[in-house]
């Protein structure tokens, strides 16, 4: 005589899949842990390394900017040549070097800007250009004094309307940027010296309407005259 099948709970066959389940993924995984480890290895490798670079652009960061305090009042005075090369006996490193070792943190950009600015002065314009347009930071004043610079070098090649079209884009980047005046009245002479009167003329009457308190404001009259 046959035995009746025991009938099995809903919570056996819970229980049973789960049993199941494990089995299966405990398989898998013996079948596939080097991958696995291997896989968590590269995740733990990765962190390691984003941490190290993190740390790296902090401690970078942190020298670049005691090493720019200490160059600035050589940049104030007007002691360019000596703000590029620095001065050993006062242990003050120079702008070039700074560039050079910490050049990829924002105070080694800022430092681009300041050595670019050192060249153009001194008449090296084309360093000048190169540290212009190699500025690659966040600072959105860095990044039009940058443009502006480009723009100076070109004018100084007499490359007028590129060097205007590059002090409007100044003007544009940031609209709490006092200079965006300066940047409007720089690009409307340059389009002046290249024969461009109409688009001079706008930007004059931008800075007539929107920078009244603005110094530029004051220069304005003489310029709007040959733009008739």
């Amino acid at each position: 005589m046959l035995e009746a099948r025991k009938k099995i709970s809903k919570r056996e066959m819970k229980e049973d899949k789960l049993v199941t389940s494990y089995y299966k993924f405990h398989d898998f995984f013996m079948a596939n842990q080097a991958k696995f480890l291997i896989g968590l290895g590269v995740v733990a490798v990765i962190v390691v390394a984003y941490i190290l670079y993190t740390n790296k652009i902090f401690n970078d960061n942190k020298a670049a900017a005691a090493l720019v305090a200490k160059v600035t009042p050589l940049m104030e005075a007007g002691s360019y040549k000596m703000a590029i090369d620095g001065v050993p006996a006062q242990n003050i490193t120079g702008l070039k070097k700074i560039v050079d070792e910490y050049g990829s943190s924002e105070e080694g950009e800022l430092a681009k800007i300041m050595l670019a600015n050192a060249y153009s002065i001194t008449g090296n314009s084309e360093e000048a250009y190169k540290l212009y347009n190699d500025y690659s930071g966040s600072n959105y004043l860095l990044k039009s004094s940058a443009l502006a610079g480009k723009a100076g070098v070109l004018e100084t090649k007499k490359e007028y309307e590129d060097a205007a079209d590059l002090y409007q884009e100044a003007a544009k980047i940031g609209k709490a940027n006092p200079s965006n005046p300066e940047f409007l009245l720089k690009a409307g002479i340059a389009y002046l010296k290249a024969g461009k009167k109409e688009e001079a003329n706008a930007l004059f009457e931008t800075i007539k309407k929107d920078y009244v308190t603005a110094v530029p404001y004051m220069e304005l009259e003489k310029y709007l005259v040959q733009a008739e």
